[in-house]
């Protein structure tokens, strides 16, 4: 993108359609740097999600009166909408879940629970966040299944070289988080699926980190499932998307069973309705899925290529800046294409729980921990790393804060 057109993103404009950054604490204006676990939710996402409470608030496929038939025109369209936006045949193969952990969870039980044995390999990656590790971790266990990882290189990429040695006849899925939440790496997930199919492996990308700031296709990375979360893309918690092929889709058995997943039922035996409602049992989220579609044209409106460069411009200023200090250490690659729009660091003899809580005290918000990564943590040394993670409405600004506010506990600490 050029830089032109970096410069027409109104980000004055943007952020005030967001109340909740001119809060203030302490005296000071909230600086929020916390994204990659949640994004803050614009004006034109709650304005339709409470028309939806007064307009029209009914259950979908179970009344034949008006207010119930303008509810599931709404949800059904929504899944029109989210396969419009990742580039999927159309609704049957998006599945609305919680969020991208219950996505994965889904696809463990209904697919590998019935299709992987002892001799199966699953194959993942070190940087791989606690909603693909425990829950593929975890049906391995039960299924005897091996689970292998592909090796995170000194700089945070992907070791592709040990991928092509990793991945076999054996391997029956390889999962791969698109963009990691912990090293901010853009992983070559298309690569990763051609390996994958190249032994008829099937293919689970979590794009948690990747669908809320860049432009994605599923047809064109040829993922067999690929997840995201509403929450993380200016949109409401409580709802996530689970595309899948259609034909795999089909083949799998739900994963909750209940009302509206069903065709018919009896005392003795159930058949399944068509997709995607045989995945999604009971009253579903509807006012979240009419939240995730205004989210989805309020980014569109945007642009999600002029969104994608601003919050790599954010990055990289903030990767510059802290990389200036001979005292912080940054877990990563380099600014590029292969870094998104976080920058994970520690603080030396500051630790980054520390380190958020005088954060906290200049009212910037940085989140601390393991996140959701711990063997990752264990691989690179530490117990803990800080994270900033940035949005379209983040601004320079707010990033000198975020130094300053360093600058405080190197010389609290001191």
């Amino acid at each position: 993108m050029s830089q032109q057109n970096l410069e027409s993103l109104d980000v004055g404009a943007i952020r005030e359609e967001f109340p909740i950054l001119q809060r203030e604490f302490n005296g000071e204006q909230l600086v929020y740097l916390d994204n990659a676990a949640t994004t803050q939710t614009p004006d034109p996402v709650v304005d339709a999600m409470s028309d939806y409470y007064r307009e029209y608030n009914a259950n979908v496929h179970r009344g034949i009166h008006h207010l119930s038939q303008e509810a599931s025109i709404a949800y059904e369209e929504a899944h029109d909408r989210v396969a419009d936006f990742i580039g999927a045949d159309g609704r049957e193969e998006i599945v609305f879940t919680k969020n991208t952990t219950e996505a994965e969870n889904l696809v463990g039980y209904s697919w590998g629970l019935n299709e992987l044995g002892p001799g199966d390999e699953v194959v993942l990656t070190e940087m791989e966040h606690h909603a693909s590790l425990v829950t593929w971790q975890q049906i391995g266990k039960r299924t005897g299944a091996d689970v292998k990882y592909i090796r995170v290189t000194e700089d945070g990429r992907l070791d592709m070289d040990h991928a092509r040695e990793l991945i076999t006849d054996d391997t029956a899925m390889v999962s791969a988080v698109h963009v990691s939440n912990t090293l901010g790496t853009v992983n070559p997930v298309s690569e990763l699926v051609d390996i994958a199919h190249d032994h008829d492996a099937l293919a689970f990308i979590d794009g948690a980190q990747a669908v809320p700031n860049r432009p994605v296709d599923v047809e064109a990375i040829d993922a067999d499932f690929y997840a995201f979360s509403g929450h993380k893309m200016a949109g409401p918690t409580g709802i996530g998307v689970l595309y899948g092929k259609q034909e795999i889709l089909e083949s799998m058995q739900p994963y909750l069973y209940g009302g509206d997943m069903i065709t018919k039922v009896t005392y003795e035996e159930s058949t399944w309705n068509d997709l995607p409602w045989k995945f999604e049992a009971g009253t579903p989220q509807i006012a979240e899925a009419v939240g995730l579609v205004a989210a989805i044209d309020y980014l569109e409106d945007i642009g999600m290529e002029r969104i994608e460069a601003h919050e790599e411009e954010m990055a990289r200023y903030a990767y510059e800046q802290l990389a200036a200090e001979d005292d912080v250490e940054i877990y990563g690659p380099e600014p590029g294409p292969d870094r998104g729009g976080l920058v994970g660091f520690n603080l030396e003899s500051v630790h980054a729980h520390d380190l958020a809580s005088i954060m906290n005290d200049h009212a910037v918000a940085i989140r601390a921990g393991d996140h959701c990564t711990q063997p990752l943590h264990d691989k690179l040394g530490v117990a803990a790393s800080a994270r900033a993670s940035f949005y379209v409405y983040n601004t320079k600004e707010e990033v000198d804060k975020l130094v300053d506010a360093i600058d405080d506990a190197r010389q609290l600490f001191s």
